[in-house]
């Protein structure tokens, strides 16, 4: 044995506590070794009793570690030699080659032209803390799922035939889900659909990825709500498009800000239930003045409906595909909020006349989720789990939104919180003179979540403020973050000033 794979050797330490198996940590660490170069072809490794005997294990558990990595051809074994390290990895160049004295980690991949040209304009989107307080948005009542009647329904399936727990689910969708979704866009919507125009998606940024590749060229415009959805923004930007930013009022996307920006537009993005972040309900008027727009243009528009049964206040108006004569709109739907967000689960209602092209490209390439997810959803809903959870939902957001409104009273007159009537999310706006940054920061580190108003911009917004989420958050957490607030030296420091 060489004396430098003997002493490399006996630095590897193993952690019990791990849920992961003392054989598998020595063979994971033995594999790095190798892969990393500090064990090199050729070297040869001690005798099984006294490696088991320098890092305390038994002999068994190396003679485990060793075996698998023989099988996988990173260890040769020799009788009445000993173990060694395969030629094979050498002459294959698969070890990791030595870094640079400068300490560069070796020159990057290069990327798609659409991708490089598209980052420029990606939004940021750090990740936000997805725990239940306040004010995280975007994080549904998770302590109010009904899971007991989720745990029987997957039980239920577990126990079915394999093949249709284990085998290749249906190219676009389960077709009892694609029912299920049908009927309640129907019952909800006033939607009149059937189930083959129903496309399950792996969440709704699946299927704003699948609609921009199935419809832009690079370099397509695209009209953005601005402030408007981030994740929508940055799947589009990855499939070419060159989004234009159009300003959004009380009435919601501002068409003849569109038409001037770009009147020979390809696609529109649109959340006209509630605006994604500001609120707003898209008027009657203004969704005809857009359907009209897009028909001028030959445009399509994503409807992006991703909270639209969480309505508190008077019932809302029409889906944007209902009133949609010419088959101009994709409506996009997901369960993220209406039931949790780690389904993964969405999907997109397409009109007729796109049905074909739908089913060409989910035959060929595009794959949706688990089918098992599929099918406990679609019992979800078949057995009247998922209605009386909506209804349930409604009330207890009406409730978590009243408590922030009343809380946000002791908030300084500079901090205009505002009310809605759906979801689970509300916009603050500020006085000139906040900083968005600072007070998000510092309630960071207070513990309690905001986001900026900014981060869901693509062009600079005059209006500064903060989204404040509630659905999540018990009104005691509410309360809490709210007095919170009132402390953040960004805001004592902003009305200081403001009196000066």
């Amino acid at each position: 044995m060489k004396h430098a794979a003997g002493a490399l050797l006996s630095s590897i330490r193993l952690d019990r506590s791990l849920k992961r198996s003392v054989s598998v940590q020595l063979y994971m660490a033995l594999r790095d070794k190798i892969l990393s170069g500090a064990l090199g072809a050729g070297d040869r490794l001690p005798a099984t009793r006294v490696l088991a005997r320098e890092i305390g294990v038994s002999r068994t558990t190396v003679i485990d570690a060793i075996d698998r990595l023989v099988s996988e051809g990173m260890l040769v074994s020799r009788i009445g030699a000993g173990t060694f390290v395969s030629d094979t990895l050498e002459n294959q160049n698969l070890v990791a080659a030595p870094r640079q004295a400068s300490g560069s980690a070796g020159r990057q991949p290069r990327l798609s032209y659409v991708i490089s040209e598209a980052q420029s304009g990606f939004a940021h989107r750090s990740w936000l803390p997805h725990k239940p307080r306040a004010f995280t948005t975007a994080l549904p009542a998770l302590d109010a799922f009904p899971m007991a009647h989720w745990s029987r329904l997957s039980a239920r399936h577990l126990r079915g035939a394999r093949s249709d727990v284990m085998g290749y689910g249906q190219p676009k969708g389960l077709a009892a889900l694609r029912r299920a979704i049908a009927t309640h866009l129907g019952a909800l919507k006033g939607i009149r659909c059937h189930p083959e125009q129903v496309f399950v998606t792996s969440g709704a940024q699946h299927a704003f990825s699948l609609i921009g590749r199935l419809f832009l060229n690079p370099g397509d415009r695209v009209w953005m709500e601005n402030p408007g959805a981030s994740g929508a923004r940055n799947a589009l930007l990855s499939e070419g498009a060159e989004m234009v930013p159009v300003a959004v009022d009380d009435e919601g996307l501002v068409v003849a800000d569109g038409l001037a920006k770009a009147p020979h537009f390809r696609l529109a993005f649109v959340t006209p239930s509630h605006q994604q972040p500001l609120g707003h309900v898209m008027s009657l008027p203004r969704r005809l003045e857009l359907l009209q727009a897009a028909e001028k243009a030959q445009a399509l528009i994503i409807e992006d409906d991703y909270d639209g049964e969480f309505y508190f206040g008077n019932a809302p108006g029409p889906a944007l595909h209902s009133i949609d004569a010419n088959g101009r709109v994709l409506y996009v739907g997901t369960f993220s909020k209406s039931l949790f967000p780690s389904l993964r689960l969405g999907f997109v209602l397409v009109p007729d006349r796109m049905v074909d092209n739908f089913d060409k490209m989910f035959d060929t390439w595009a794959s949706g989720p688990s089918t098992m997810t599929q099918a406990v959803v679609a019992e979800f809903m078949d057995e009247g789990h998922f209605a009386i959870h909506i209804r349930l939902m409604r009330q207890l957001y009406k409730a978590r939104h009243e408590a922030l409104q009343d809380a946000a009273r002791t908030l300084p007159d500079s901090i205009r919180l505002q009310k809605t009537t759906s979801g689970f999310h509300t916009p603050a706006f500020l006085e000139a003179g906040f900083s968005e940054t600072d007070i998000v920061q510092q309630a960071r580190q207070a513990g309690v979540t905001l986001a900026p108003l900014g981060r869901y911009c693509l062009s600079p917004n005059p209006q500064s403020g903060l989204v404040f989420g509630f659905g999540c958050a018990t009104p005691e957490d509410i309360t809490w973050g709210i007095s919170v607030l009132r402390d953040l030296p960004a805001l004592r420091s902003c009305d200081a000033r403001r009196l000066v």
